[in-house]
Formats: C-alpha cells, sequence, structure tokens
C-alpha cells in the first residue's frame, strides 16, 4: 500500500491548503467591495432613496459601478477566483450598473436652426455670501451671462455684489435674500416673485423675452437630504409639480441637492425637463465640493434644466473663490414649438 502524503504541493509548487485558504480571502474581499454596489443598485432600481437616509450615498452610484468593473477584472483574471457563478453574477452586476450610466454620456442630436436666439445662463450657490463678489463679476464678464441666478445669497452678499459692480453689468434683478436666492440679468425681467409651493423656502422665479418667446426662469435651492431626507424629497415634488404647470420655455437652475442617479429628479426631470449636462453626453460632472484641499469635487449638485423649447448648445463648469460648489455655465438655444 501506498501512502499518501497530505498537503503535497501542486504542480505549480503552491500547496491546496493554502491556495484555498487565498481564494476564501479573494472572494471574501470581492464579496466586500461588491456589498455596497448591489444595495446602491438595488436602492437605484427601487427609488428606495427618496425620504429616506439612502439618498445620501446615492450620489456615489457611478462609483460604485466603476468598482463593480474593476472587480469583475480582478475575478476574470485571476483563475483562482474564476467560477460558473463568480464571473456571471459579478458581470451582472457591473452590466446593468454600466447600462443605466450609459445614456447621460450619448449626446441628444437636436437640431439648433441657424440664427436661433440663445441665451447663456450661470448657477452658483455664494455658500451664504461668501463667494469672492470681484470673481463673480469676472466669470459674468467673461462668460457673457445673460441670466445668473444665486442660491445662498444673504443681504451682505447682494450689498457686495453691488460694491463690485454687477449693478453695471447686471442691471435687471429679482433679489430675495430674505429667502435664499436671487436672479440677476442683462436684459428686463417680468412677473419676478417667489414661488407659493411646500418646499423649505420659496424659489425664486421671473420671465425674459428672448426671440419673441417668454421663458419662464426659476433659481432653485432644496433642503439637503443630509439635514432632512423628507424635506428634500418634498421639495423636489414641489419642484415637478411645478414644472408639469410649467410651459416648454422654461429654465430651472440651481443648487438642487441631487444627482441624476436620484429617484426624485429623475421624477422631475419626467415632468419635461432635460438636464443639459445629459443632453450634451457630460453625465458625470462633480460640482461639489470645493476648496479644499484634501478632498476633490465628488458629486454634481449643481444643475440646469430646461424645457422642450430650448435645447443645450453647451455647458462648462467654473471655480469662483470662496464657495464649495462650482458655477455651471449653460447655452441654451429656442427651437420651433
Amino acid at each position: 500500500m501506498t501512502d499518501t502524503v497530505t498537503g503535497a504541493p501542486r504542480a505549480d509548487g503552491r500547496r491546496p491548503g493554502r491556495v484555498r485558504r487565498g481564494r476564501t480571502w479573494g472572494l471574501s474581499a470581492c464579496g466586500l467591495a461588491l456589498a455596497p454596489s448591489a444595495v446602491l443598485l438595488a436602492v437605484r432600481l427601487t427609488g428606495l432613496d427618496a425620504g429616506t437616509p439612502f439618498a445620501v450615498p446615492m450620489v456615489l452610484f457611478p462609483y460604485s459601478a466603476v468598482v463593480s468593473v474593476l472587480v469583475l477584472g480582478v475575478v476574470a483574471a485571476v483563475p483562482a477566483l474564476r467560477s460558473r457563478w463568480t464571473v456571471p453574477v459579478v458581470a451582472a452586476l457591473a452590466v446593468v450598473q454600466v447600462g443605466l450610466l450609459v445614456p447621460r454620456f450619448v449626446p441628444e442630436n437636436r437640431d439648433v436652426p441657424p440664427g436661433a436666439a440663445q441665451l447663456r445662463v450661470a448657477t452658483l450657490n455664494t455658500d451664504v455670501g461668501g463667494a469672492d463678489p470681484r470673481a463673480v463679476l469676472e466669470l459674468v464678464r467673461t462668460e457673457r451671462i445673460d441670466v445668473l441666478a444665486l442660491e445662498q445669497l444673504p443681504p451682505d452678499g447682494v450689498a457686495a455684489l453691488d460694491e463690485a459692480g454687477l449693478g453695471a453689468l447686471m442691471p435687471y434683478r429679482e433679489l430675495h435674500p430674505e429667502y435664499d436666492s436671487s436672479i440677476y440679468s442683462r436684459r428686463p425681467l417680468y412677473h419676478g416673485g417667489t414661488t407659493d409651493s411646500d418646499t423649505a423656502w420659496p424659489q425664486t422665479t421671473a420671465e425674459i423675452t428672448l426671440g419673441g418667446r417668454t421663458v419662464e426662469l426659476m433659481a432653485v435651492h432644496t433642503y439637503y437630504p443630509l439635514g432632512d431626507a423628507d424635506r428634500w424629497t418634498r421639495d423636489m415634488t414641489s419642484l415637478t409639480s411645478l414644472a408639469r404647470r410649467g410651459g416648454p420655455d422654461t429654465v430651472f437652475l440651481g443648487d438642487f441637492n441631487a444627482s441624476l442617479d436620484h429617484a426624485p429628479m429623475r421624477r422631475l426631470l419626467s415632468a419635461g425637463l432635460t438636464d443639459i449636462h445629459a443632453e450634451l453626453g457630460r453625465g458625470w460632472v462633480r460640482t461639489w465640493p470645493v476648496g479644499h484641499a484634501l478632498v476633490p469635487p465628488m458629486v454634481q449638485l449643481d444643475h440646469v434644466l430646461h424645457g422642450s423649447g430650448l435645447a443645450g448648445v453647451s455647458v462648462s463648469e467654473r471655480t469662483v473663490p470662496g464657495t464649495d460648489h462650482r458655477a455651471v455655465v449653460a447655452e441654451l438655444a429656442l427651437v420651433p414649438s
């Protein structure tokens, strides 16, 4: 009878026990990496972020998709981790996540008629008036902004902008620092005021004439989900109701405290609005936070949304010293109604 030596090395020189332990540790590490991705995907598919603490981590959904793709590459490349179920399961998770993200990277082909009237708009959360007023003035001048929406702008912030000379560039304004947001314009504004809806504070509104048509403007700033997810959801729901009552020539711009992966934001867009970043194929822009040496911009909270009577021509982001949000600058064109 021949004795069998337990744990004899394999042909590749590794001992079976060590291989099994390495496989176990490897699969455990992959599972830990994928668990948050799986949870965020479930929340994304079911809309459970509305009014719940899941609203905060949902902004990281694109990052979770990147993690899934990286884990898929590891599982496919390492023989010890491959099996009949690991690769298909990880691949399914990655494919669904990437599939949800792809549309925002595909530009829409909307024809803008030659000579169509165009409007350059910008939005900036001033961080309670902390934004450098001279930098705001330079932004308006260099980017040739027609309409500027400013959020978290207190009375002393209004005074600082006036002292810097913004009034000379934008003599028309609908100011409501007592609430939160204000609208400045190079062109005359009409029917200015604030909304009467279930939001944490009224949203500032005004109208402008462009190409013989009336464009409705709203400077948006919602409550933040980290502070009260239910209050934030009610704000977004109220904006959705306002969007449904608005016409095709509508522009909502501001700090929505929401990304394109939030269910309330998707419901707002379904009310007839288009996010210009996604429209132009720039679906993973990061506008917050800025101004921190150790933390780069991570998520997009600031948006320019428009109705079907307008089309996006261009969009970009600009850093303004003194605030933790980047400004969003967008050019819109009227299209035949």
